[in-house]
């Protein structure tokens, strides 16, 4: 399954604001993606519309949220269903410090619909920590049937990055590497690793160059990978 499981819509304020929904299905289905997960930091309020694009371009959507935890380190949380995501998401959200965004400086939270209509602005900061730690985080995240995945292990924020090594509990059995990076092989075992854009621009959503092996065409199927891992 051709993928790109880490893209951020223009409802996180990093993210350009041409990311919508539409825009991105639309982009995916030009560069010859199967499966795509949307990934804004501690939200999920975009995926009802980018499923309904993903639907139209005859994408497989891999409802997912990119959560930061108390250490600073990026966790992406995917689910089997839009609903459960968005509801954990909202969970996330009410974690973060209780901060305004600032759109002149961070840049805008947009839910949009499928028509690039602007149907709601987030106003509470999405980038900040919540004050949860990596343990809670996944708690949340696997008591509500998801997959906790850490993201972009060997960058900035990522899970080696910012604490040295993978710890014994809880234990991750799929990680997200960037491939252009150095990784130590050793300390990343034998983990399932997703190769990912991260994108925040149209044009940096990958090529269809990362292929998952899964046993079921379909959204289970693929689940299932991310789960399980090896």
């Amino acid at each position: 399954m051709l993928a790109d499981l880490h893209i951020h819509s223009c409802l996180s304020p990093c993210a350009d604001d041409d990311m919508t929904p539409a825009n991105i299905c639309g982009m995916a289905h030009i560069k010859g993606l199967q499966a795509i997960a949307v990934t804004d930091h501690n939200t999920a309020r975009n995926l009802p519309y980018v499923k309904e694009a993903a639907d139209y371009y005859g994408l497989i959507l891999l409802p997912g949220m990119e959560i930061t935890t108390r250490e600073e380190v990026h966790l992406l949380g995917y689910f089997r269903d839009v609903e459960t995501a968005v509801k954990i998401g909202e969970i996330f959200t009410e974690h973060l410090p209780k901060m305004k965004n600032r759109p002149d400086y961070f840049g805008n939270q947009y839910v949009m619909n499928t028509d690039d209509e602007i149907i709601a602005t987030e106003e509470r900061l999405l980038i900040g920590s919540t004050d949860l730690d990596l343990a809670e985080c996944t708690k949340i995240i696997r008591e509500n049937g998801g997959a906790a995945v850490p993201a972009h292990i060997n960058r900035g924020h990522g899970l080696l990055t910012n604490l040295g090594l993978f710890p014994e509990e809880p234990d991750f059995p799929v990680c997200e590497v960037r491939k252009e990076l150095p990784v130590s092989d050793r300390l990343v075992g034998n983990r399932l690793r997703l190769q990912s854009s991260d994108a925040h621009h149209l044009g940096d959503i990958l090529e269809a160059v990362f292929d998952l092996e899964v046993d079921r065409f379909s959204l289970g199927g693929l689940f299932e990978r991310i789960s399980g891992g090896l």
